[in-house]
């Protein structure tokens, strides 16, 4: 889920804060590329707009800005903290980009405190707008006598007894501080005592607790009131260290480096291996140290003299971790009218609930766009796989997966059934190891064989070969999509499905699971295009062949919609495209490292950014091919990791139906003038700016999906 509408100047001065250096910025460029990292950043400003436009529904306002610290976390516990590395190694060698480590740490520490101060502006106008909705975050000390006695048992009943406070003195050092979980930094000094060097002390704020604590209200009013948990203990501090006196009592909240370091080589067993990288993650190395405004200077000194860190620390006006209101805002009732209105997925038409999965696929292939369509059809496409007799065997791959997948349940079924079932679960996704690790041994209890992948490599194809006897013949069913196999994502991402029973597309299954479960040769794909093996190449072809037929005469175009864009060698490709004559649209939710726009190199390049209510996820590639279009579904993105570090498909769309339908859903997204950000060749992107009328693209897809006959959900599901 991510951003909304507006021009810059409507969202207030808070978006300003570039323009000096927009305008240093807009002669040309200095160099050719754009940097992957402050690209990032100017992602999150956008999704900080959403959090900004008025016009979006309050609490939707709200889930954007607890995405936006979201994004901040990750991209410092990753990214920064690998440039934190490089200049401890002392990497000195610039990036394609024109950057070095250092030089570009400094540019970062500049945006990232820009971006922090417009998140709580705006945190404060947010909570500004709530308060005259009647939910109010309220400070303790204007609690009502009646509430100040409830909030004091409750800290008693339910607060006291799970505080454990830490003190850090000689004879016990400074304890362990986990990522990105709120403490108190206590100074303290004895009673009746002369000593001068003050006491300190550090404490866990439970995260099992709710961090706003509603307080008691009228049963016939509409008003809510919270006071946060940490305002709580710190008022009710002295509970906790009798026969000392509290100076001073502040928060902090660490991020460390989450990134794994794994020796797949090396490791007899890879999932044992990265059970011990994860509770290596619990220590690692610091990367930004978030403090309180006003923090006491002896707790300052004694945090950045424990953590080392001296230049990513930042001092908060407000709450620290903001992520905290995505879950406080779907958790109140009565409120619906500050959301956005729900969106029912309907169940896609050509799966009629009088025909089974196969006899369908045997007929025609079917597309389903999510979120507008259901995950429901791929959920019933495996269950009914699992219990169809016929069925000899489902092979699948897991990236990221729900916390409660139907999906896995089906599998298990099928296994336990005799049905020969594998797996290629992909333990390395960063954030979600643990989560694929206890799906991994579920699994394999229920008799799946399950695979990990080949060695550093990670498997981010999204792909499902069902093999069924009919007859004397055995056919191949395949499911291809751009998102991930999660029932909960699906709900919240933009994505395509591609159900087929094409014979090329399946023999290409079977042989992309050959590769990835056991030993095989060179292959000449029929109609996949997979990477390590040939992607890389495969698009350098792709995109001069458009050239070619530009300099002929031919039709020719490059609609390409992806997540991200940094590999040097695509992007000095679509430059070559477009000096050659070639148009080339690209649609680029996050990072682009292409800068579009510059005389003689890429004015026929236009990149922009949609971010809107659901997140922009499904990757497609159309080029015109002098008038022979071809389109491509993906699992891709046109990143130096994609194209080398990852097993990847690119799988061809052979219906001439299905292609139409996504050359449909392409014509949507570039008509967008609402929500479409215009990355301009000095990196920052501009809303667009048209005198059409307002088209947005998400609410014109919902009417695809109709177009294409869609009906709303069976009350239950189709194979149960």
């Amino acid at each position: 889920m991510i951003e909304e509408h507006k021009d810059i100047e409507a969202l207030g001065g808070s978006m300003n804060v570039n323009e000096e250096e927009k305008k240093n910025n807009h002669t040309s460029p200095a160099t050719a590329y754009l940097n992957r990292d402050l690209s990032w950043i100017e992602f999150n400003r956008r999704v900080l707009q959403e959090a900004q436009d008025p016009d979006n529904p309050l609490m939707e306002r709200a889930k954007f800005l607890a995405i936006v610290s979201s994004n901040l976390d990750e991209f410092i516990s990753v990214r920064v903290a690998g440039i934190q590395d490089q200049i401890r190694a002392g990497y000195t060698k610039k990036d394609f980009t024109g950057y070095t480590p250092s030089g570009l740490y400094k540019r970062l520490i500049k945006r990232v405190s820009k971006i922090i101060a417009d998140q709580y502006r705006t945190f404060r106008d947010i909570s500004r707008s709530l308060h005259k909705e009647g939910i109010v975050f309220v400070n303790y000390e204007d609690l009502t006598p009646a509430q100040e006695l409830s909030i004091e048992q409750y800290y008693r009943d339910i607060i006291f007894p799970v505080l454990t406070p830490m003190a850090v003195d000689q004879s016990r050092p400074f304890p362990l501080v986990h990522s990105q979980f709120i403490y108190l930094a206590v100074v303290l000094t004895r009673k009746d005592s002369q000593e001068e060097e003050p006491y300190f002390a550090i404490l866990q704020i439970p995260s099992n607790l709710p961090r706003c604590i509603p307080l008691p209200h009228r049963s016939n009013s509409k008003k809510r009131q919270f006071v946060f948990i940490e305002d709580v203990i710190r008022h009710h501090i002295q509970t906790l260290f009798s026969g000392y006196d509290p100076v001073a009592v502040s928060e902090f909240r660490l991020t460390r480096n989450s990134d794994l370091t794994i020796d797949e080589e090396g490791a007899e067993d890879l999932l044992e291996e990265i059970e011990k990288e994860l509770r290596k993650r619990r220590r690692g190395v610091p990367a930004r140290l978030e403090v309180q405004k006003g923090i006491h200077p002896y707790a300052l000194e004694q945090l950045q003299a424990e953590f080392e860190l001296e230049d990513f620390v930042f001092e908060i006006d407000g709450p620290l971790d903001l992520g905290f209101l995505r879950g406080f805002a779907g958790s109140l009732k009565g409120f619906s009218y500050l959301h956005d209105a729900p969106i029912e997925p309907l169940y896609p038409a050509e799966f009629d609930e009088n025909e089974d999965f196969f006899e369908v696929l045997r007929e025609r292939d079917v597309l389903v766009y999510h979120p507008y369509e259901s995950f429901d059809a791929m959920t019933d496409f495996i269950t009914q796989a699992s219990e169809d007799e016929q069925v000899m065997a489902i092979k699948m791959t897991l990236y990221r997966v729900s916390g409660n997948s139907p999906l896995i349940s089906a599998l298990a079924v099928a296994a336990e059934s005799g049905k020969q079932v594998t797996v290629v679960v992909e333990l390395k996704a960063r954030f979600d190891e643990e989560r694929n690790i206890a799906w991994a041994r579920k699994l394999e209890q229920s008799g799946c064989h399950v695979v990990y992948g080949l060695v550093g490599l990670k498997t981010h194809a999204k792909i499902t070969l069902i093999v069924r006897q009919e007859g004397p013949e055995l056919r191949r069913y395949v499911h291809v999509g751009t998102g991930n196999y999660n029932d909960s994502t699906a709900k919240a991402y933009t994505d395509l499905s591609l159900f087929t029973a094409n014979s090329e597309i399946g023999l290409d299954a079977s042989e992309l699971f050959n590769q990835m479960t056991g030993y095989s040769a060179n292959y000449d794909w029929n109609a996949f295009v997979v990477a390590p093996t040939n992607m890389s190449l495969s698009l350098q072809k792709l995109i001069l062949r458009e050239a070619e037929h530009a300099a002929a005469g031919r039709p020719s175009r490059i609609i390409a919609k992806m997540n991200s864009l940094s590999n040097q060698e695509v992007i000095d490709n679509l430059y070559s495209a477009a000096q050659a004559g070639v148009p080339i649209d690209l649609i680029v939710r996050g990072v682009c490292c292409l800068r579009p726009g510059i005389e003689g190199l890429s004015e026929r390049i236009t990149v922009r950014s949609i971010v809107d209510r659901f997140l922009e996820h499904s990757r497609i590639y159309y080029f015109e091919n002098g008038g022979n279009p071809e389109v491509y579904l993906s699992s891709a993105d046109w990143m130096t990791r994609n194209l080398t570090r990852r097993i990847e498909l690119m799988c061809p769309v052979k219906d001439p139906v299905i292609r139409k339908q996504i050359v449909k859903i392409l014509e949507i997204t570039l008509k967008d003038n609402v929500k479409s950000s215009f990355l301009q060749p000095n990196g920052y992107y501009e809303r667009a700016d048209d005198k059409k009328a307002p088209f947005r693209s998400q609410f014109a897809a919902m009417e695809v999906t109709r177009w294409k006959g869609s009906r709303a959900l069976p009350s239950t599901p189709k194979h149960s």
